[in-house]
C-alpha cells in the first residue's frame, strides 16, 4: 500500500539513521520495518538491542495515530510506552504492527506488536500518544 501522510516518516531523519521504514497504513494501522545487520545495535548474544524493540514500538504508534487524527487535534508526543519482551530479536528484519485501540480527546491508545522474519512473535507494547485540541 502506498504510504501518504502529511508527516513523511520515510525522509525523517532518525528514522533513516536507524534505517526504519513505514511499510503499510490503513485507517488505525501501521507497519514499520526494520532490516537487521551490522549496524543494527546488538544486545546479548548477537540479538537486537532490547532498547531498539522500544523504539520501534514508540515509532511505529505515530503513524497509526496519524492515519485517522481528528480535525483540529494536534500530535503532542508519547505520554507512556510498555514493553513486554518476549524472545530476542534475531533474523533478517523485524516488523512492528501497530493498531489503535481507543481515541479519546486527548490520549489515544495503541497495541503495538513486533515479530521476526520467521513470524516469532519478539515484543508486544501499549503506547498512549497524546493530542491537543
Amino acid at each position: 500500500m502506498k504510504v501518504d501522510n502529511a508527516w513523511d516518516f520515510n525522509a525523517d531523519p532518525f528514522h533513516a539513521y536507524l534505517g526504519l521504514t513505514l511499510e503499510e497504513t490503513r485507517k488505525d494501522y501501521a507497519r514499520i520495518r526494520l532490516p537487521i545487520n551490522e549496524n543494527t545495535p546488538s544486545g546479548i548474544g548477537g540479538s537486537v538491542n532490547g532498547g531498539v524493540l522500544a523504539t520501534m514500538i514508540d515509532m511505529a504508534a505515530v503513524p497509526a495515530v496519524f492515519t485517522n487524527i481528528r480535525e483540529g487535534s494536534q500530535p503532542a508526543g508519547t505520554a507512556d510506552l510498555q514493553i513486554t519482551y518476549l524472545r530476542q530479536a534475531h533474523g533478517k528484519w523485524i516488523d512492528a504492527q501497530a493498531h489503535v485501540v481507543k481515541r479519546g480527546r486527548q490520549l489515544c491508545t495503541i497495541h503495538v506488536d513486533i515479530h521476526s522474519d520467521d513470524g516469532t512473535h519478539l515484543a508486544t507494547g501499549r503506547v498512549l500518544y497524546a493530542l491537543r485540541s
